[in-house]
């Protein structure tokens, strides 16, 4: 009522002449105000540069090799406006490493460096109405992230520079605690006029794989159920997720002989299922872990049987110390047994989550470099101590063990053992939009590590290491405070 009186009190004073401009650009400045109040208009952005110390991150590397440095930086601006049963987001992400542009003046960029990207663009569209009884009805269509519970399956992947996202269509459900969400994708490469072959590996050119872990491909196709409910003492979900990917046949021609993979109709579905779970045994005890299973076909057409089990325990030790045990068993194949093109694949793929989170900072495990073969046994502690409110210190221990058989390539096996990993990072909030953050990691790998059956890596260095410093900041600009 305030707001209404004293525009009339504008209209008024213009009628009459008196400080035309001044009570123009008032009116405007209230009319505008008002409008984006109702809209709901929100404009926020990211500027990210992390600069990274790199001796051995991600695989071993060899005794003589230099250490990389370099910066990279992700630039990201954020638009969304929600209206009358509505929403709609866009976030248009740059995403490339300091001096790539060989100069100011010349774009000598590649199209394949090119690091402009539209990482979201979604509509979602209410269901329900405001009288209705069901708190959120809705459907939203577009390029999205997908995250669900702690991201080990399913997850944004936010620490890569580019994230993760899928063009996809969600059918999302939530009321007193329940959430549904039924998820669908279907991809092609481009508009055709006759079938829907999709070729998922990126050209040779690129300079990057499609997936985490070695996978190598986009699926072509993607469906979802997941099921949550929130309990007073913590979160319980189901996931039942099947991506399926393009049948190929291996053709071979010419003098060498060249095999070639020729895709075709069809697809071979790889089926994830099981359960979530985080549950708060006392006030300062915590677990959280999760249960899946996966069957059906690989990306290559073996039959699949494999799993992943997995327990976080978090104990709270007075009021600024956090401390728990923990292991994650993904399953893989016995590595003694060779493989053929009908043998059962019992290797687990974590699919679309973040490996980065879970397998060690320095990223041998289920992300850049590909692993998982014979699978995968992690048992760690980590702790997080509260130095200051705005001051965290982190510190995990890993020790990672290959889960099934390793071969020793001359008919016996190995030790699983793979290498030791501590994990260190400090980050401070000088205010809530602006964060910095830095970490070291190294580890001690074994011999086994470094085998052809593993890394693969010749005359290798088993202490690697690992540095960044990052500096985030996150403004909301249409935030006065």
């Amino acid at each position: 009522m305030q707001k209404i009186t004293t525009t009339i009190q504008k209209i008024k004073a213009l009628k009459e002449g008196k400080n035309s401009k001044s009570i123009l650009l008032g009116l405007a400045i209230t009319l505008f105000g008002s409008s984006v109040a109702n809209a709901q208009l929100t404009a926020t952005g990211q500027f990210r540069p992390r600069t990274e110390f790199r001796d051995g991150y991600s695989t071993l590397q060899a005794k003589d090799a230099e250490t990389a440095v370099f910066t990279s930086q992700r630039t990201r601006l954020n638009v969304g406006f929600t209206g009358y049963r509505f929403k709609f987001f866009v976030a248009v992400q740059d995403v490339r490493v300091w001096g790539q542009d060989a100069s100011t003046i010349n774009r000598t960029t590649t199209a394949e460096n090119n690091g402009v990207q539209l990482h979201e663009a979604w509509g979602e569209i209410m269901l329900n109405d405001t009288v209705s009884n069901i708190q959120n009805l809705s459907l939203k269509i577009g390029r999205q992230e997908i995250s669900y519970d702690d991201q080990k399956v399913i997850g944004g992947l936010d620490w890569l520079q580019q994230a993760r996202y899928h063009d996809a269509i969600v059918l999302k459900y939530f009321n007193k605690g329940w959430t549904a969400d039924f998820g669908a994708a279907f991809n092609q490469n481009k508009e055709l006029l006759a079938g829907t072959i999709y070729n998922g590996v990126p050209p040779a050119t690129a300079g990057y794989t499609a997936g985490t872990n070695g996978l190598g491909t986009n699926y072509k196709s993607l469906e979802y159920a997941y099921l949550a409910k929130k309990f007073f003492f913590g979160d319980i979900s189901f996931l039942f997720l099947s991506d399926n990917f393009n049948k190929y046949t291996n053709v071979t021609a010419g003098t060498p002989p060249v095999v070639t993979k020729v895709n075709e109709q069809g697809i071979w579905t790889r089926n994830t299922t099981g359960f979530y779970y985080n549950v708060n045994a006392t006030r300062k005890l915590k677990f959280e872990g999760s249960v899946y299973h996966q069957f059906g076909h690989d990306k290559n057409g073996r039959s699949l049987s494999s799993n992943l089990a997995s327990i976080t325990t978090t104990l709270q030790v007075g009021r600024k110390l956090f401390v728990g045990p923990g292991v994650d068993y993904l399953s893989g194949n016995d590595g003694t047994k060779a493989v053929t093109a009908t043998s059962e694949n019992n290797q687990f793929d974590p699919l679309y989550g973040t490996p980065h989170k879970f397998w060690g900072s320095m990223d041998y495990f289920y992300a850049s470099s590909g692993f998982g073969a014979q699978g995968l046994l992690n048992y760690f502690l980590k702790a997080k101590y509260n130095l200051k409110d705005n001051l965290i210190l982190f510190a995990d221990l890993h020790g990672f063990e290959s889960a099934n058989s390793l071969s020793n390539g001359a008919g016996g096996k190995q030790t699983s053992y793979l290498g030791t990993e501590l994990d260190l990072k400090l980050s401070y909030s000088l205010t809530k939009m602006v964060n910095i953050e830095g970490g070291y990691s190294i580890m001690k790998a074994t011999n086994s590590m470094a085998s052809a059956q593993v890394k693969n890596v010749a005359n290798a260095n088993l202490t690697p290491q690992w540095a960044y410093v990052m500096v985030n900041i996150k403004p909301n600009f249409l935030n006065k405070k």
